[in-house]
């Protein structure tokens, strides 16, 4: 699946939330979309699910088929719970960590302000949306970009110590990743035990 970039409200009503940042979705009707929408009432088999949990998390946070697989591997070598796992790698993605942050008001605007190198790692640009941050590094603006509008509208209408798990210094702009979120902590409603059972056929 390449980054998809078509309308976001299409994608809100297949899964029944503004997965893309949208304020809004049209609403998920209980029929199939299209002319022949109402004739069709099959039930989902236990793959359609799964493979629904999948893409739901691959929209949410941008991701590829690839490194999507790359990041569940990864996940499920390491200690701990496989789903868990996966999510708080997905989490640590640099630039979910800039949405997270405030930086920029959608996924999508923070991986467009990371990939035109307006974001630093420990001091040095980084342009790789996909970089894995570790606990205790250093997210920041570049000094040039800190008076683009784009940042400092978004910084304006950022709550307050949204997420327990990053720190925000308005005053050099930066942000700490402090730990790997835990699952109770990270918001996104996403089946990941759905996901672990797809890979594990």
């Amino acid at each position: 699946m390449a980054r998809y970039t078509g309308p976001k409200a299409k994608i809100g009503r297949k899964f029944g939330e503004a997965i893309l940042g949208a304020n809004k979705y049209v609403q998920k009707k209980n029929y199939a979309p299209g002319m022949h929408g109402r004739g069709k009432k099959r039930k989902q088999s236990e793959y359609a699910v799964q493979l629904a949990a999948k893409q739901k998390a691959k929209y949410t946070y941008g991701v590829l088929e690839k490194q999507f697989a790359r990041i569940f591997h990864i996940a499920s070598i390491k200690d701990g719970i496989t789903g868990e796992n996966l999510l708080k790698f997905l989490e640590a993605r640099l630039d979910n960590t800039v949405y997270r942050l405030g930086i920029a008001p959608s996924r999508r605007g923070a991986r467009q302000l990371v990939s035109h190198k307006h974001i630093t790692v420990n001091g040095e640009i980084v342009n790789i949306p996909s970089y894995q941050l570790k606990p205790g590094d250093i997210v920041g603006v570049r000094e040039k970009s800190k008076s683009l509008e784009a940042i400092t509208t978004s910084l304006a209408s950022r709550a307050n110590n949204r997420f327990n798990w990053l720190e925000w210094d308005k005053n050099l702009m930066t942000g700490k990743f402090v730990s790997y979120p835990e699952r109770d902590q990270i918001p996104e409603n996403i089946q990941e035990q759905l996901i672990v059972e797809l890979y594990s056929k």
